[in-house]
């Protein structure tokens, strides 16, 4: 299972969960588990993950009137991750900007 971790979510509600209790949000591929999603980050990052927890979000239904008719479609089904890292530990997504 190659490239695991898709992106950080780096939204204003995970950057305040981060800074106060060390969790941070990732969109996963759907087919990982959760020893393989703490492999990834325990890898990609250095860091030494506590625990991880699992969402999976359907995609939501989308409708648009073109001059062709009515478009009928979905948006993609995404998983995420928030991942607890042990005392201590911290994630910078903005290290390398």
């Amino acid at each position: 299972m190659e490239n695991i971790l898709i992106k950080p979510v780096l939204t204003e509600k995970m950057t305040a969960i981060g800074e106060k209790m060390a969790r941070y949000g990732f969109v996963v591929e759907r087919s990982a588990n959760k020893i393989a999603i703490k492999d990834a980050v325990e890898k990609a990052y250095g860091v030494k993950v506590a625990d991880v927890n699992t969402v999976i979000y359907m995609g939501k239904a989308k409708r648009r009137y073109t001059k062709n008719g009515l478009q009928v479609g979905r948006s993609n089904h995404t998983k995420k991750a928030v991942v607890t890292l042990q005392a201590g530990d911290k994630i910078d997504f903005y290290a390398n900007i």
